[in-house]
């Protein structure tokens, strides 16, 4: 059975989404679809994810999968190593695991994340330092970026 929460954010509206005992699903909503339901997961998740916005927390520790195959998982599971507040490109991401030509791949992969912010599909960018798509925006990609590096870092001139 597939349950849903709903948070409001700095980056709009969050969908939650469990089955099993873990999260499946962190999407951005422009409204809400499901009915609400109860969980101490999703209090669990929706209490990270508040520390996290509020620079309190760098590593999410919660019960996830994402249904893909072994490659997605692969791609998926190198995004977790990514360093809070730092970047990577496509290209250095298919080197990491271990195929530089499936750079493509690793793009199109990195878009079907369905657990969006904890898995840091936002920290990849493009080789030349530029943003690129984002499922849920560039602006909020931008947001989160600028973000976890004004924690590390103080605040700092626009990047993007």
């Amino acid at each position: 059975m597939k349950l849903y929460r709903y948070i409001n954010s700095p980056v709009g509206l969050l969908e939650m989404g469990i089955t099993s005992g873990h999260l499946f699903q962190l999407h951005f909503a422009d409204s809400k679809r499901y009915e609400e339901s109860a969980d101490p997961l999703f209090d669990e998740t929706e209490k990270q994810l508040n520390a996290y916005f509020a620079g309190t927390l760098q590593q999410f520790d919660l019960p996830m999968e994402q249904e893909g195959t072994d490659f997605q998982q692969k791609v998926w599971k190198e995004l977790l190593e990514i360093p809070f507040g730092k970047t990577v490109s496509y290209l250095e991401l298919s080197k990491r695991i271990g195929d530089v030509k499936a750079i493509r791949a690793v793009g199109t992969t990195n878009g079907k994340n369905n657990i969006a912010i904890i898995y840091p599909c936002h920290r990849v960018i493009g080789s030349d330092g530029s943003l690129t798509g984002y499922a849920g925006g560039l602006h909020r990609k931008q947001w989160l970026l600028k973000h976890e590096r004004e924690l590390i870092f103080g605040k700092q001139e626009e990047l993007f």
